[in-house]
């Protein structure tokens, strides 16, 4: 589990520039203290990690350093294997649905998380999958008032199964008149 988010925290960096402990550890779905402690083992572990001071300031790789993660082992692919928490943001009759439905299962809120502008009334926090088929099936289902927040791959996925959903009700085939 540390490894995994070890390498989280690596791609985090490598993607998003500089950032705070804040931002990390909302994005890991963790502790400030987490992500400096796990900041301290990358550095050790001679990633160059640096942070800055002050306002604009967090945390950054060096610019030079360059580092590739292997591909996946033959025969997984981002949609099987393990999935523990996925974020989302939903609407509270949603959530009131799943909470009966016991599916998803494992609620857990975010306390410091704000509604969007456009959504005041929507709520933040995860669910718990057994893996990523259960969550896109799940989820499916709740749409299209859950909006998932990450994992980023998973996010994608529902954004692609809406545009597949809206190419075939805007297309009208199959429909005859009576």
């Amino acid at each position: 589990m540390r490894a995994g988010r070890l390498l989280n925290l690596l791609l985090a960096l490598q993607n998003g520039g500089r950032q705070t402990a804040g931002e990390l550890a909302d994005r890991l779905q963790v502790s400030e203290r987490t992500v400096l402690r796990d900041i301290d083992v990358l550095s050790g572990a001679g990633v160059p990690v640096f942070g800055v001071r002050g306002p604009g300031g967090g945390f950054e790789l060096l610019d030079t350093f360059e580092q590739e993660v292997p591909p996946l082992a033959p025969g997984l692919n981002a949609g099987t294997g393990p999935l523990r928490r996925v974020r989302v943001r939903l609407s509270p009759g949603v959530l009131q649905l799943a909470l009966v439905r016991g599916q998803p299962e494992g609620w857990r809120p975010r306390s410091h998380a704000q509604a969007p502008p456009d959504r005041p009334d929507w709520i933040e926090g995860s669910f718990r999958f057994d893996s990523y088929d259960a969550a896109v099936r799940e989820l499916a289902t709740l749409a299209p008032d859950i909006e998932v927040l990450l994992p980023a791959e998973l996010r994608t996925t529902m954004a692609e199964i809406g545009r597949r959903i809206t190419e075939l009700h805007e297309s009208g085939s199959g429909l005859t008149p009576s």
